[in-house]
């Protein structure tokens, strides 16, 4: 990685890690069907509170995917990151929601066309064409993309993520988890099928054989876990997601990994709901949630998520623009970079202190969320968590390489080669 790059990053994940805010929770759960055209929210975000505000010196616009705000992971995450550097750097922020993919040319050209802001953040791979021809018509304009890869054009930062190397973790974990409880099965449901939930997917199978093999040395028990997977074609809609959990538990499955955005959430309420119809109150079977510390939306029922620190790199591109070291290419970020990693005590009790601060309506007090994840964790032996800490730092050393499939033909081998079918 460029050093100026990776100082950046550095600097940027220095600072207090950044949590999702959910302004309310009926914009959690609650995604009613939309038709054509854009949301448009504009957010003035100042870096002074005191009076009067200091002038603002810019002014950055994201451009969100299918699902929006209030995903609690994904969109949610890069609003964090914009609003966050929107506020240290004195900036405006402009928000726009794709409401179908048909909005996503629209909406890029309609701000590039102003020419009023220093950088335009497209969120997610679907907007990679677009993207592709909007910038070829405003080669003045600075853009960046997440998870889209655009690395020849001059005015294009590409930010992707090694999701492959913090899924290997959660993985690993689920492996371990499955086979303490007896389970002989482990699941994962995404969302839509594109390139970029290859490595989700790989990673994790990777890590599940992974995970196998360091339980047999702790316990001396032989495990082969059946992996049960589900693409349901949707980021944004929560019964697809339930149902394809509900499958998966009915089939066995002792946790399940979701990669499916909002419609993720289902899968927290098929594994609650499986739960608590066994008379349980916390797991297992247990979910795994992904791109943001998401254990706390169902306490007991979530053992780890997948964080994906898309605040990190749409910090990061602002910052490269502020102080003037924008240039096109890609920056990728993975567990060295702290672009990706794996859920903590610590991560769970900030996350949850900045959503009591904004409002959010909690499941449960915060003393009680905390207290519950820490119990549900404990059922396992420490050795558990020791053996993923000390599996992050041997991927970060480069001991271990993770499979990184970059098309569907590098993933159906890779499913061969771990025994998914």
């Amino acid at each position: 990685m460029n050093p100026r790059l990776r100082l950046a990053l550095n600097k940027a994940a220095a600072i207090a890690i950044i949590v999702i805010v959910v302004l309310a929770a009926a914009a959690v759960i609650i995604y009613q069907s939309r038709g054509g055209g854009a949301t448009t929210t504009t957010t003035t975000i100042e870096s002074s509170t005191t009076s009067p505000p200091a002038k603002l010196k810019g002014k950055i616009a994201v451009v969100y995917d299918i699902g929006g705000r209030g995903d609690l992971s994904f969109n949610d995450m890069a609003y964090m990151g914009a609003s966050r550097a929107a506020k240290d750097f004195g900036l405006q922020l402009k928000e726009v929601q794709s409401n179908t993919e048909n909005d996503y040319l629209p909406n890029l050209s309609t701000l590039a066309e102003s020419g009023e802001y220093d950088l335009i953040i497209a969120v997610g791979f679907l907007m990679t064409e677009a993207l592709k021809t909007v910038a070829d018509q405003y080669p003045n304009q600075k853009f960046a993309i997440i998870d889209g890869y655009i690395p020849d054009k001059p005015n294009v930062l590409s930010i992707l993520f090694k999701e492959n190397e913090g899924s290997a973790l959660v993985g690993a974990l689920a492996a371990m988890t499955a086979a303490y409880f007896n389970y002989s099965k482990v699941g994962i449901v995404l969302g839509m099928e594109i390139p970029v939930l290859y490595k989700f997917e790989a990673g994790y199978y990777w890590g599940i054989r992974y995970g196998e093999k360091i339980f047999k040395q702790h316990t001396g028990r032989d495990v082969h876990l059946d992996v049960l997977w589900q693409y349901t074609g949707a980021f944004n809609d929560p019964a697809k997601g339930k149902q394809a959990a509900e499958a998966q538990l009915a089939a066995g499955a002792g946790v399940i990994y979701q990669v499916a955005g909002a419609t993720g959430i289902g899968v927290f309420q098929a594994v609650e709901e499986y739960a608590k119809s066994k008379g349980k109150d916390m797991g297992p079977p247990f979910a795994i949630g992904v791109d943001s510390d998401q254990d706390w939306i169902k306490p007991g029922f979530i053992i780890a998520s997948m964080m994906k620190r898309v605040d990190v790199g749409v910090y990061t591109a602002v910052k490269m623009v502020v102080e003037g070291k924008f240039k096109g290419g890609v920056l990728e970020l993975g567990l060295k970079e702290d672009g990706v990693g794996i859920s903590s005590m610590e991560t769970l009790e900030t996350f949850i202190n900045v959503a009591v601060e904004a409002g959010a309506k909690l499941p449960m007090p915060k003393d009680q969320i905390i207290q519950k994840v820490r119990d549900m964790r404990s059922q396992l032996p420490d050795w558990v968590w020791q053996e993923i800490d000390a599996l992050a730092q041997k991927i970060k050393s480069g001991e271990y390489q993770i499979p990184m499939p970059a098309n569907k033909e590098e993933m159906q081998k890779i499913r061969q080669q771990y025994g998914v079918s």
